[in-house]
């Protein structure tokens, strides 16, 4: 419950970039107002290590940024990511956006049979 309402509301406020005391109240109430989905509870082993992962994403993506701005990146390829076992919808959008997140891969796809279509650039030869 509380994981879900931290989550709803970090999305809030990604999106509307504002944290003054009118936005707060309105993302707290929209957040108590969204519907519940029924999905299957998260371990927080799963939890914790995508903590972790996003955690090494963020110097990982300013490397992979300077890397594509001094080195040439010209092969591009579409490659498909199975979907870890027995990931409830809110870990398979953690997995989404940290694949995204990075400047060289990004998520074309969800496929519901467990598959990501990832299109990736890396360096030519």
């Amino acid at each position: 419950m509380i994981l879900h309402l931290i989550l709803r509301l970090t999305i809030w406020f990604l999106l509307t970039s504002d944290l003054s005391l009118a936005n707060i109240i309105i993302g707290v109430a929209i957040a108590f107002l969204l519907p519940r989905g029924h999905t299957s509870p998260e371990r927080l082993k799963d939890w914790v290590r995508i903590v972790g992962e996003i955690i090494v994403a963020v110097p990982q993506a300013f490397f992979e940024a300077f890397e594509i701005i001094f080195r040439p990146h010209n092969r591009e390829e579409i490659k498909l990511e199975r979907v870890k076992p027995q990931r409830s919808p809110y870990l398979i959008f953690l997995d989404i956006f940290l694949i995204t997140f990075t400047p060289k891969t990004i998520v074309l796809k969800y496929q519901q049979k467990g598959w990501y279509e990832v299109h990736r650039i890396e360096r030519g030869k």
